[in-house]
């Protein structure tokens, strides 16, 4: 492609960009900093939305009346409900569905998951291929493991569950109603309702002991 071209279909590309953010404005849709944040043709927003400077927006995503899309954002192929928040930082996949009242925080990325109202996942997390309750806390660090290198597998949490920080749940797992998975925790087995479930190795401290020196 030459310099022409390029410049062309870069042209076209802002020119589709300016009519897009102005669609959304006149819509009622507060994009702070407009000129930083793409859409796509088919973008829907409710009413009452929020999105903060440096928001990607791909193909085929929803955002419901009073949501917040928060800087740093990747979206594409989600549907979030009402009153969600999302981000900054977080990364929303194909075939994720945020329900009300959710919130996705910093450095969160989803993909193929179906989020309840009012459950979060607040910081530092990847939740793939599962399913999460309502009124659900979900620990930073927290991982599904849902890729054995061959197949991809599900991961379910009911309802008023609590997942510890720096947890991994080794899919297909199952982790029953109100119960609480410990910080630190590898799940491989299902967790039965009401259950507190800790996978740790034994704590060991060695009294007055000298560190190597250097030769």
């Amino acid at each position: 492609m030459n310099t022409n071209n390029k410049l062309n279909k870069a042209n076209s590309y802002r020119l589709s960009q300016e009519l897009l953010r102005n669609k959304a404005l006149k819509k009622g849709v507060n994009l702070v900093a407009p000129e930083t944040i793409f859409l796509s043709k088919d973008t829907y927003f409710g009413k009452n939305v929020t999105v903060d400077p440096y928001v990607v927006i791909g193909p085929n995503v929803k955002i419901g009346d009073n949501s917040h899309i928060k800087s740093f954002s990747h979206i594409e192929g989600t549907k979030i409900e009402k009153n969600v928040i999302v981000g900054p930082y977080a990364r929303l996949r194909e075939g994720t569905i945020l329900k009300n009242n959710t919130k996705i925080g910093n450095f969160v990325e989803t993909k193929k998951s179906h989020i309840n109202k009012n459950s979060k996942v607040n910081h530092l997390s990847y939740v793939g291929d599962a399913s999460i309750g309502k009124n659900s806390n979900i620990g930073a660090g927290t991982i599904t493991c849902n890729y054995d290198g061959i197949k991809k597998s599900q991961t379910k949490i009911a309802d008023n569950v609590f997942i510890g920080s720096n947890s991994s749940l080794v899919a297909p797992v199952s982790i029953n109603k109100n119960s609480i998975v410990g910080a630190g925790s590898v799940i491989t087995k299902n967790v039965k309702k009401k259950s507190l479930a800790l996978s740790r190795a034994p704590q060991v401290e060695i009294k007055n002991y000298k560190r190597k020196k250097k030769k």
